[in-house]
């Protein structure tokens, strides 16, 4: 295999070695060791105000950081986390994929950049990437399960927690930091990046850059189905051969993060800016347009028949934080605690060089809580959060109105120690509201005037009023500590949600999916022999789930193993239903049948055809486990291994779309003096228990290994890695992913890296 590197790369590799070997000033501290069983016992989650570790916590929480987080590293967050328990990936290619949290995602996760809203357009749509950079973050943290207690209502699936020191935690005299380079051989990626954290007295700052690269990402044989299966009647040893490269799925993004703070025993007051820029492709959704067929036989060439149009997005994101906070305080509170974010974040997505549409959203968020002083026994926070978005979204494919949505709320978080057990309540009430722009519908109006005969779509009955809801979550959990090496966790939450933006007024073709969505805000109607869209006269229902976890979690010097099991009924899901129809040129008609099945399901069986999904609700139930040991059953040798199964099945026996299959993986580590080396195997099982619009994905199982050695030097602690996945260039394909039929998994990928410490 012949490695690519740029001169970029190549010089900061070189830079890096040269330093350390002739620097002599600063002492490295002793090297990081892959895994210790005693971090779960001290390892804070910074996402819970009331400063529990994991096995305190009455929720399932996984909290990765150091060597750990390193190893895990990808382009997106959903990559980066997809080897948790209980999380995988939404996969939209490398470009563009979001965690998946016991089959949940969309607006029903919450991903926050220390502790608060990521603010982009993720949540909307799968195409558009997560604004979150996990390259220079510290630590992340997973809450599975029903977190809106702190986070919001919409967060019944889980919240994640990225968390950098973008907004100094404590005072450092000197400096600290950490700088990385790595290659990917299978998309030619080159990403750098830097973290820098200093201070004199009470001043600190924090400086953290990163650079990302890549081509298109090589896959084992064709991107289509329908290609592949076209290709396995021609030669075995020509097939065998065959390898190609996934179109659109190149990234090119940099970005900065500048933060300072004045910190003393009781005050802190810290403040950042950060600034984020990525081009990245849009794969499975090249558009192909017919040209004139034109041979010139004196040049010895002939332009092709069709000229390929690629899809892209521009994204530009401009992120304010800051956090103050008062402590050791007299009288009924010891502290108080007031976080502030305001973030300007806008993409494109563009077709041959043209702007399509444009996405927007400026949110301000601000959250205040105290911390209040124990009364007779109960220690907990009190406290208000708001949220303020303005989300826009123009342009001839815009497919939801630009919309104001507030929410305001009061919660209540309290616990209490009672010999071996540790009880948790919790409560919070908020009021949302959604208020479109109802002149996106009269656009709509105006298309139809020009088709005289149509009244499938009267832009003038469409006139939504502000849609208001008031929902209340509560929780009640207890740690039960069998021992000091023993416990059992239980927790039931009762959550409510209100449904998104654009979850209600959707109405237009979507690029990034290839579908024509439809807001639960409308139905549609078999009228005079054609298909009426119109705004129905109720509102859409808040989502209602009751959520109970039991988990047991066992640990001592030499093993940590948990498993969780959850059960959770969902009253009002919402979901994405296949109405059959499809959209043309205005007019919503059945589908005739031709055209190829999985180009159908994208959108592309036709050149002007759209399948129409709609905003539907049905009661759900949500149940399925998470198991996890590792074992360290040799001085030098550990074993880590996890499963995870997730079922969602609406009332009327049918399951809900695009849910990860059961899948199994188990890693070998083995550490002697300044090497470790892993290998390690998961297995994702078939997925056949499938909605009426999906199709099966075929089991696979992914092979990886990897190699690291640590060189402790006066100057940093350098670690050099090399890491290999999809080692058997099996051919793989994401069952929760839109676009599975015309996007596989990267082929065998070769990943060296250098990082150093200091």
């Amino acid at each position: 295999m012949t490695f690519k590197f740029s001169p970029l790369c190549l010089a900061v590799i070189t830079a890096m070695s040269v330093i350390t070997v002739i620097s002599g000033n600063v002492h490295a501290a002793d090297k990081e060791i892959q895994k210790d069983e005693h971090d779960i016992e001290t390892l804070l989650i910074t996402a819970s105000p009331l400063k529990r570790t994991v096995l305190e916590s009455s929720t399932p929480v996984t909290v990765i950081s150091g060597e750990q987080l390193d190893q895990n590293q990808a382009a997106t967050l959903g990559e980066t986390l997809k080897n948790i328990p209980g999380v995988n990936s939404s996969y939209f290619g490398p470009v563009s994929s979001s965690p998946i949290i016991r089959g949940l995602d969309g607006p029903r996760i919450k991903v926050v950049q220390n502790g608060l809203d990521a603010s982009d357009a993720s949540r909307v749509g799968p195409d558009h990437t997560v604004s979150t950079e996990s390259s220079t973050a510290t630590q992340i943290e997973v809450l599975r399960g029903p977190a809106t207690l702190l986070y919001g209502s919409g967060a019944i699936g889980g919240v994640v927690n990225v968390v950098d020191n973008r907004l100094p935690q404590q005072a450092l005299d000197g400096l600290q930091g950490k700088m990385g380079v790595t290659y990917d051989s299978v998309s030619n990626e080159n990403t750098y990046t830097t973290d820098l954290n200093g201070g004199v007295g009470a001043f600190a700052w924090h400086f953290d850059a990163f650079s990302r690269k890549t081509d298109n990402y090589k896959i084992p044989g064709e991107a289509s189905i329908e290609e592949h299966e076209e290709d396995e009647h021609e030669d075995e040893e020509e097939h065998e051969e065959s390898s190609g490269y996934l179109e659109n799925s190149a990234i090119d993004a940099q970005g900065f993060t500048l933060g300072t703070g004045w910190i003393t025993d009781d005050f802190r007051l810290a403040l950042s800016y950060g600034r984020l820029e990525s081009d990245y492709g849009i794969p499975g959704h090249a558009h192909h347009h017919e040209e004139d067929h034109v041979e010139d036989e004196e040049e010895g060439h002939e332009e092709t028949e069709h000229e390929e149009e690629s899809i892209y997005a521009s994204l530009e994101q401009n992120r304010v934080q800051s956090v103050a906070e008062w402590l050791n305080l007299s009288g009924p509170f010891s502290a108080v605690h007031w976080q502030n974010g305001y973030t300007d974040y806008q993409h494109s997505e563009i077709e041959g060089g043209v702007v399509g549409t444009t996405f927007t959203n400026k949110t301000l968020e601000s959250r205040l809580w105290a911390e209040h002083k124990p009364l007779s026994g109960w220690k907990g926070v009190v406290g208000l959060h708001y949220n303020n978005i303005e989300f826009a979204a123009e342009g001839d494919e815009a497919f939801t109105p630009s919309t104001d949505s507030k929410s305001l709320a009061l919660f209540v978080l309290e616990e209490k120690k009672v010999g071996n057990l540790l009880w948790q309540l919790g409560m919070r009430v908020e009021n949302i509201s959604h208020l479109p722009d109802n002149s996106f519908f009269a656009t709509l109006e105006h298309e139809d005037e020009e088709h005289e005969d149509d009244d499938h779509a009267e832009g003038h009955d469409i006139d939504f009023e502000q849609q208001n809801y008031t929902a209340f979550s509560a929780s009640a959990g207890v740690v039960w500590t069998l021992n000091d090496n023993q416990s059992f966790a239980f927790n039931y939450a009762f959550s409510e949600r209100a449904p998104s933006a654009s979850e209600i007024f959707a109405n237009g073709p979507h690029i990034g999916t290839g579908t024509y969505e439809v807001g639960g805000g409308f139905a549609l109607h078999y009228e005079e022999d054609e298909y009426v869209l119109e705004r129905t006269e109720a509102n859409m229902d808040k989502e209602q789930s009751n959520n109970i976890d039991l988990t047991y979690r066992y640990h001592n010097n030499y093993l940590t193993s948990s498993i969780s099991v959850f059960y959770n009924q969902v009253d009002n899901y919402v979901f994405q239903q296949d109405t059959g129809l499809v959209v043309s040129d205005g007019h919503f008609h059945a589908h005739d049948g031709e055209g190829d099945e999985h180009e159908e399901e994208l959108g592309h069986g036709h050149e002007d055809e759209l399948p129409v999904y709609l905003f539907a609700q049905q009661d759900a139930k949500l149940y399925g486990f998470e198991a996890e040991v590792d074992w360290h059953f040799a001085d030098n040798w550990r074993i880590d291994t996890f499963a995870d199964y997730s079922r969602v099945k609406l009332d009327d026996g049918s399951n809900a779309p695009r849910i990860p299959p059961m899948r199994v993986s188990s890693s070998l580590h083995f550490e002697y003096d300044d090497w470790h080396a892993e290998a390690g195997i998961t297995h994702y099982s078939k997925q056949d228990k499938i909605a009426a619009d999906e199709t099966n994905t075929a089991g696979y199982t992914l092979v990886s290994a990897s190699v690291n050695y640590y060189l402790p030097t006066d100057f940093a602690d350098i670690s050099i890695f090399v890491k290999g996945d999809n080692l058997t260039n099996q051919e793989a394909r994401v069952h929760s992913s839109f676009i599975k039929d015309v996007a596989p998994l990267p082929g065998r990928s070769i990943k060296i890296g250098l990082r150093a410490t200091f």
